[in-house]
């Protein structure tokens, strides 16, 4: 039986997209992907991504996540999901621990991430530097200018989209800038194809981002191993970054998703800053016929 079976875990979301917390610090247990897999496909712990506590590894920080997708890889970064984290260690009565402020450092596999707390369900997350060069995005072959890229999809002479920005938040992001509205793009079937295009060696998150004005940008994402999504941290992230780059924006804009909005900052030093809300959504436990067969 999975060491799983009966832990109990935090439903929630953040600006829409479902987030599961499971805390398991003091455990030394690791999810597999198979048990990443079974949780995701159960109705009653379905997530976007699953945020999975462990024991702090660097100094001053105050616990490592991994994050799965609903397919059972993880993720380098998830900003939602992030700020569902902080609320859960803040003041779920299960998870928390002792705490001065409101601040915490967290840290994932591609390095640290500073969050605070705005208001009860409102938290900024310090999502680190955006990296642009080709290699660190990363893409199979070498493009001296990552704000657009050669890449299409459709008819050579008409294509649906083209000319993506590129930008790692994290994980690989491609985001489409179109003039019509996001949700005439058929993103479920374009989604699949681009994410696994040959160029993106690690497959891509799929944004497609219609700016509407100097701060205000309305988005739709395709969110690698999870698919289509209601709102994506990092892809709203990536793509500030990208349009700042073309100078459709400055450096800071309000993004609607279908699940809600997020507010992004590209700060002079760089980072890049995220503000969004949380909401608890329901608590329960594993059943332990839910990871039945997996060894």
């Amino acid at each position: 039986m999975s060491a799983l079976a009966h832990r109990r875990f935090l439903k929630m979301h953040g600006a829409g997209n479902a987030i599961v917390v499971l805390d398991l610090r003091g455990t030394g247990l690791l999810v597999s992907p198979a048990e990443a897999r079974a949780i995701a496909a159960d109705p009653g712990s379905s997530f976007d991504q699953l945020m999975v506590l462990h024991d702090p590894v660097s100094p001053g920080t105050d616990a490592f996540m991994r994050i799965y997708n609903t397919d059972g890889t993880e993720s380098g970064a998830c900003g939602n999901g992030t700020r569902c984290v902080a609320y859960a260690m803040l003041d779920d009565p299960a998870m928390a621990r002792p705490a001065e402020g409101s601040r915490l450092l967290l840290e994932t596999s591609v390095g640290r991430v500073g969050v605070r707390r705005n208001s009860e369900r409102s938290f900024t997350v310090d999502m680190g530097k955006p990296r642009l060069a080709w290699d660190e995005i990363p893409l199979a072959e070498p493009f001296p200018d990552t704000r657009r890229i050669e890449l299409q999809i459709g008819p050579i002479d008409a294509p649906v989209l083209h000319s993506p920005g590129v930008v790692n938040m994290g994980n690989p992001h491609a985001v489409f800038f179109v003039d019509a509205d996001p949700e005439s793009y058929d993103l479920g079937r374009i989604g699949p194809l681009l994410e696994n295009h040959p160029v993106f060696p690690e497959r891509a998150n799929i944004s497609v981002a219609q700016v509407l004005g100097r701060e205000a940008i309305k988005l739709r994402v395709w969110e690698r191993g999870a698919g289509l999504t209601l709102a994506c941290g990092t892809a709203a992230c990536a793509t500030v970054v990208a349009a700042s780059r073309l100078r459709m924006i400055g450096r800071q804009a309000q993004v609607a998703l279908p699940g809600g909005e997020l507010f992004v900052e590209w700060r002079a030093d760089d980072h890049v800053l995220m503000t969004g809300p949380v909401a608890r959504v329901a608590e329960g436990t594993f059943a332990p016929e839910l990871f039945a067969g997996i060894g």
